[in-house]
């Protein structure tokens, strides 16, 4: 399989993780970009640059894209970018009749444009520190009674009408960029078009426009940095059965921080998306713990504390992987150690724990896809599975977890990764001589190197 990937931009989850995981089968063949034509926190996507490199693009059977990359310069530049539509407009059709002459099968993600309910700018624009919570309240609410004529949140007045006009006209920008696309879909253009949504409430501006997109036959999907990876799972031809279960039966119906729908929903629109049969009595290819959460999913960066798993673990009888989603980015220290204790490495098909339920589950079930295609065809790597679990499990496990607690900026995490590097090694049979870094120079994203490539 020719597979070319135009990630989100270049955090080593959306580019690292994407070619970590397409390793593990060495019938792949990966194009993606150079990594300096991406972007990243405060750095546009080098947009001629990626024109260029995908004119020069020899024949794949499969592209997949984050439209937001060309279209605007990325994830983060969606929310920032100044150009008119008409200039976006232009710059897609571009990059629209370069694609027709690939002949590929075309899977595609565009973000709805997030809310966040803070007043932090460093992914917003710069208003945002003063007025973000303000807009979010005014979203919210003006969409909660949409039905009530005449009604209108009084938080409107604290926001300067030119900011609420400026964000107001950066959303119908990006809205009428998605019909766009939307028309295209319909037109035969993309073999999938996925309409993301991360960063979720109950209402929104955000939640209306995905409505909307859904009326016109849309496909919306909550979630964003994971959703490349889900479509490559969909576009593996495949059949493969997973039963999930869960470490907390009773609370299934709970909604994940940042998402509008119950775990449980979240783990079957995720299985169902990239082309796996969901099943629930008969025995599995492989089964999906889901280590989910009672009463709130915990926060731990933010101190949002929940239960830890208190059970006993058990190692599913049948091949398993493992979302460990009962905290919002970051592992349960009470359910991996357990995992660690009684691992069984023969079965095992993956864990991740990083940021959203949606993120985890999503790439978890790329990785896991993509080994048992590979296995199924002759052509698995097994020292590509063992380093993309490394990294999970130092990242979510090790990083996330545990030493970004101990730290307040950027600095030589090395010597306090050395004790887990040890554990994951040897329950991985694995060497590791890892190296750690800062990408967008902040905590909340490590990059794991090492010289297994």
């Amino acid at each position: 399989m020719k597979l070319c990937v135009i990630p989100i931009d270049n955090r080593p989850v959306c580019y690292n993780l994407v070619k970590e995981i397409t390793k593990i089968d060495n019938s792949i063949e990966l194009y993606i970009p150079p990594r300096n034509l991406l972007g990243g926190l405060k750095k546009d996507a080098d947009i001629v640059g990626l024109y260029s490199w995908l004119n020069q693009l020899p024949k794949v059977d499969t592209i997949v894209m984050s439209m937001d990359t060309i279209a605007y310069g990325g994830l983060i530049p969606s929310r920032r970018c100044p150009d008119s539509f008409e200039d976006i407009y232009s710059r897609i059709h571009d990059f629209k009749e370069v694609l027709e002459t690939k002949n590929a099968k075309i899977y595609a993600v565009s973000s709805i444009m997030r809310i966040s309910n803070n007043n932090c700018n460093e992914e917003e624009k710069e208003y945002w520190s003063k007025y973000g919570k303000y807009i979010f309240e005014y979203s919210y609410t003006k969409h909660q009674y949409a039905s009530s004529l005449g009604l209108e949140s009084p938080v409107k007045r604290l926001i300067p009408p030119n900011i609420l006009a400026d964000y107001k006209r950066t959303r119908m920008r990006n809205f009428k960029i998605n019909q766009v696309y939307l028309q295209w879909k319909k037109e035969g253009f993309f073999d999938t078009l996925i309409f993301s949504k991360d960063d979720c409430a109950e209402y929104g501006f955000n939640v209306m426009e995905a409505e909307h997109l859904t009326r016109m036959g849309g496909k919306v999907i909550t979630g964003a940095d994971e959703i490349p990876l889900s479509l490559i799972s969909k576009s593996i031809e495949c059949n493969m059965s997973v039963k999930p279960i869960y470490t907390e039966p009773d609370y299934v119906q709970l909604i994940s921080n940042y998402e509008d729908v119950s775990i449980k929903e979240c783990v079957e629109n995720q299985l169902k998306f990239a082309g796996i049969g969901v099943i629930t009595d008969e025995t599995p290819d492989i089964t999906l713990l889901v280590n989910n959460f009672k009463k709130n999913q915990g926060e731990i960066v933010m101190k949002e504390d929940t239960e830890q798993f208190s059970g006993e673990y058990t190692p599913p009888e049948t091949p398993y992987m493992i979302a460990d989603v009962r905290n919002a980015n970051g592992a349960d220290n009470n359910f991996v150690n357990q995992l660690i204790e009684k691992f069984r490495y023969n079965d095992f098909y993956g864990y991740s724990g990083w940021n959203t339920s949606a993120n985890s589950l999503g790439s978890l079930i790329c990785c896991a896809k993509v080994k048992f295609n590979a296995q199924k065809n002759g052509t698995y790597n097994d020292t590509a599975f063992k380093k993309v679990q490394m990294i999970r499990f130092l990242d979510d496990w090790a990083y996330q977890a545990n030493i970004r607690q101990q730290i307040t900026e950027p600095c030589n995490i090395q010597p306090m990764m050395k004790p887990y590097e040890d554990t994951i090694s040897k329950i991985l049979n694995l060497p590791i001589r890892n190296e750690y870094f800062y990408p967008w120079n902040r905590l909340f994203e490590i990059e794991v190197t090492d010289e297994l490539y």
